[in-house]
């Protein structure tokens, strides 16, 4: 990866699928932090905890979430409970979403307006948007009605940005794809820059995936990082019953970079 540089940290708050045998495990949730800012990639189930013990969430710049399966947003409802009741006056965290995401929390105590007591939920649409220091790119991509894959970096970092002194003067600046859920590994590709790294599920392992599941295989996710120039592949999402040896051995076969099978706990420069 030389000649790009690193301006995010990514701490896993979450690598599991929507269920799983492995003690420890909590669902879909990663972090990044640049600059004092923090940004969260989807929020599933059990992963609040571990946020709290990692970062003030009231200090949260915003979540975003990639589509409406509850692995990757239920975690908004205790986040809500704290914001509301540990705080006086409550404090609030930004979402972005897809459409009708406050209404399934609402529905979930059939109570209208029960997220809007804490959560600014806001609609997600393709394209690109500046929250705080972080440049978001969002991608619709096969799996729901409505998921996307996000892009993610350090907006002002890159070629031509005013730098400070050193070698990463002038290098472009490496993002991070998050994959969020995906049947189709082509939707990633037009997200993906040379030197980035890819963090893409792979429920399913070396597969194969089950008819009308909608998700990648390991080699499927390489063979997207191969075709992005991607400088790295962090394989997240592992289904139970599905080898990691068989995993990143499908992954290495279709992809030369370094490839991980990240879990809760790792922290890594993006």
């Amino acid at each position: 990866m030389r000649g790009y540089h690193f301006s995010m940290e990514l701490i896993v708050i979450g690598a599991g699928p929507a269920y799983t045998d492995r003690r420890g495990a909590t669902a879909a949730s990663y972090l990044l932090l640049a600059e004092g800012a923090a940004l969260l990639l989807d929020l599933g189930q059990g992963s609040f905890p571990s946020l709290a013990s990692t970062i003030e969430p009231s200090g949260l710049t915003a979540i975003f979430v990639s589509h409406l399966h509850p692995d990757h947003f239920i975690d908004l409802v205790p986040l809500r409970h704290y914001l509301r009741f540990e705080f006086k006056p409550p404090r609030r965290v930004a979402v972005f979403g897809p459409a009708g995401l406050g209404d399934r929390i609402d529905a979930l105590h059939a109570h209208p307006g029960f997220a809007a007591a804490a959560l600014d939920v806001a609609p997600l649409v393709a394209g690109t948007q500046q929250i705080g220091p972080f440049q978001v790119e969002a991608r619709l991509v096969t799996h729901t009605e409505e998921s996307y894959a996000f892009r993610v970096s350090v907006a002002g970092s890159g070629a031509g940005a005013a730098a400070g002194p050193g070698p990463a003067m002038g290098a472009p600046a490496s993002g991070l794809v998050y994959s969020g859920d995906c049947g189709n590994a082509d939707d990633l590709v037009p997200l993906i820059r040379p030197g980035d790294t890819l963090l893409a599920e792979s429920s399913f392992g070396a597969g194969p995936v089950p008819a009308g599941a909608a998700h990648l295989t390991s080699a499927e996710a390489a063979r997207a990082a191969t075709a992005g120039r991607a400088a790295r592949l962090l394989i997240t999402h592992l289904q139970m019953g599905y080898g990691r040896a068989e995993t990143l051995a499908a992954a290495q076969s279709a992809f030369g970079g370094s490839i991980q099978l990240v879990t809760e706990g790792d922290r890594l420069s993006v």
